[in-house]
């Protein structure tokens, strides 16, 4: 039988779920007390460790010991350091979040790090605080993004941005004059932009406007200079989540283990794109719009099998509920002009309904006994190209009908799924192997018949929620639209439990389900 230890756990690891795979990990450090150590050596781990803050972790997890304690009890202070700086060597290779709730786009490889030989060097080395630091600058990105992250607590120190208390209902329009809500305005884009400077000025002039446009663009919003609703909301996100944010996307990136070779497809919920990659080369790059924040779209890890060309759209019941009886009760010929099909479950058997026959306004979104289909064809809601990758959300990609909205910055409009900018480069790519050519598409689709064609090899799909990217070495960060980057965070500041090692040389570190 395995020997256990129990150590408290500070890693923020809710929803066990024993069928996740087990972390690593090695011997107690505190067990070595750091022989090879001298005494300023372990001062300057323990001064280390106590700005762990720089790392996006919280030093009050790790039980760092007060420098009085050197002087008093120096085994003792030794040993805690040691023990404190084995507990942030974890999180910092592991990942202090194991996992989330529904965040299977979360990436933990505990293989790809040796911990035991971590945890080894650790208690053998003379100054420590090397090991701690090149754990820190483990993550792809680490230091570009803690640069960042030092340079928006700096800000938050220094009072971060004034919030916009105006009416930001109204959308504000270049060369307007407005008393109360220019000044906010200046003064808000004052804080992050050197270029503004006129702080007292009631009017929307050239020169505001092309701030605001540099905000926009640096946000991903249409950069347009008319400051919306959306734009005032981005205005007034607080430092401090965007300090989060920035803790969020480097705990994110450990222990992520080696990118994949193969060919698959990634789309970013939050920044509205999709990549099909082959190792690290981009094959194509197009826009999306995902769910909108009461429909999410989910985090998912699976695979694209067939396209469907001119598909049926079986309308959600939610959406027939809340989106078209609306519609239709405002005007029921935009039923059949919609190319809408009525059906109801009668004595077992589903029979379709006359539409004109039925008086919409008696229903209400509690009360709506019907079934809704669209039929293939131009106005169908999922265009003329439908992406089938099994799973148990009914989420897939397609094409879209309303193609202005592409031109939007903030894309989360649809109810769940994946609509594409340009559906045919991918149906290009994921047809290649099969006996598909341009020639037999265009054919199929002009023929408005429903047709599935199976892929050659299915193709790896994750859809993942990053709000920070690195290329180049500059920090890009977009709205946490979801708010799992905030929920993300909150688990990086939760204590849980307890840790669980195993005396024989591995151990199982709590982990998390969704």
């Amino acid at each position: 039988m395995r020997a256990l230890i129990v150590l408290p756990l500070l890693a923020a690891t809710a929803f066990a779920l024993p069928s996740q795979p087990a972390y690593a990990r090695g011997t107690d450090a505190a067990a070595m007390v750091g022989q090879n150590a001298s005494e300023q050596a372990v001062q300057r781990l323990a001064a280390r460790l106590a700005r762990l803050d720089e790392d996006g972790l919280d030093p009050r997890f790790y039980g760092v010991p007060a420098p009085e304690l050197a002087t008093a009890d120096p085994a003792r202070y030794r040993a805690e350091t040691m023990r404190a700086a084995e507990l942030a060597l974890s999180d910092l290779l592991l990942g202090r979040v194991a996992a989330l709730r529904g965040r299977v786009d979360l990436r933990r490889d505990a293989a790809s790090v040796n911990y035991p030989a971590w945890v080894a060097e650790l208690g053998s080395a003379s100054d420590p605080v090397q090991v701690i630091d090149r754990a820190a600058d483990l993550p792809p990105d680490a230091r570009a993004l803690k640069a960042e992250l030092a340079r928006y607590r700096a800000a938050a120190a220094a009072g971060g941005w004034p919030r916009i208390t105006a009416d930001t209902r109204r959308t504000l329009e270049p060369g307007s004059t407005d008393a109360e809500r220019v000044p906010q305005l200046r003064a808000r884009l004052a804080a992050t932009d050197a270029a503004v400077t006129d702080l007292a000025s009631p009017v929307y002039d050239t020169a505001l406007v092309e701030a605001a446009k540099r905000f926009q663009a640096d946000q991903g919003l249409e950069a347009d200079g008319r400051v919306g609703s959306i734009t005032w909301t981005a205005l007034n996100i607080p430092i401090e989540a965007k300090v989060n944010q920035l803790r969020v996307a480097l705990d994110m990136r450990r222990a992520q283990g080696p990118r994949p070779t193969e060919r698959r497809i990634e789309v970013n919920i939050p920044f509205y794109r999709l990549h099909l990659l082959e190792g690290d080369r981009v094959l194509l790059d197009m826009a999306v719009i995902v769910g909108r924040r009461d429909r999410q779209t989910p985090m998912l890890n699976v695979r694209m099998t067939t396209v469907q060309f001119n598909p049926q759209w079986g309308v959600p019941e939610r959406n027939a509920r809340e989106d078209l009886l609306p519609r239709f009760q405002r005007n029921p010929a935009a039923m059949q002009a919609g190319g809408f099909r009525l059906y109801q479950r009668i004595e077992g058997e589903t029979v379709e309904v006359d539409p004109s026959t039925v008086d919409f306004s008696a229903y209400n979104r509690n009360n709506f006994p019907y079934y809704i289909r669209q039929d293939a064809g131009d106005r169908n809601a999922l265009g003329r190209i439908k992406f089938v990758m099994p799973n148990g959300d009914d989420i897939y990609m397609h094409d879209t009908p309303d193609r202005h909205l592409f031109t939007r910055g903030a894309r989360a409009f649809s109810s769940g799924c994946i609509r594409l900018e340009r559906p045919m480069e991918l149906l290009s790519a994921t047809l290649s192997g099969t006996s598909w050519d341009r020639t037999q598409v265009d054919r199929v689709l002009a023929s408005r018949a429903t047709r599935s064609a199976p892929l050659a090899r299915s193709i790896p799909v994750r859809l993942h929620y990053s709000t920070v990217i690195v290329d180049g070495g500059r920090v890009t960060m977009r709205p946490d639209i979801y708010g799992l980057d905030a929920e993300y965070a909150r688990a990086l500041d939760r204590a849980t439990g307890q840790r669980v090692a195993s005396a024989e040389g591995g151990a199982t570190r709590g982990t998390g389900s969704r």
